[in-house]
């Protein structure tokens, strides 16, 4: 499935055009990796950007925050987007999105893994 990374830092370009971006990636069905989500000269970005997700995407859409990747304090953690807390973010964490199609697999007794098919349901041949 395709995808888009944004950034949400506006030092190099104005906040209008970060929400422009937001709004055409979740409406042409892009999976988004958000990072530079948050900080403390701009702590309200990120609830922006959700609420901007929000008026696009289903509640139901999955997002994945990733703190400190690679790291040994790494935490990665999934929500719905109708749930998820822009203040559970920092700099650290890099947030993805899922498209409308995108899914949550719950195992037992492991992490739940989400997944985005390759193929479209409004695909056409």
């Amino acid at each position: 499935h395709d995808f888009c990374a944004i950034s949400l830092s506006d030092n190099l370009k104005p906040w209008e055009l970060i929400e422009l971006r937001l709004l055409a990636a979740a409406g042409a069905g892009f999976v988004i990796a958000l990072y530079n989500p948050i900080s403390k000269a701009r702590p309200w970005q990120l609830g922006r950007a959700f609420e901007c997700l929000t008026a696009i995407l289903p509640g139901t859409t999955p997002v994945i925050f990733g703190r400190a990747a690679g790291r040994p304090d790494e935490r990665i953690e999934v929500y719905l987007l109708a749930d998820v807390e822009a203040e559970k973010a920092d700099m650290a964490t890099c947030i993805i999105i899922g498209s409308p199609e995108t899914r949550i697999i719950k195992r037992a007794e492991k992490p739940a893994l989400v997944y985005t098919p390759r193929s479209s349901t409004g695909r056409t041949k």
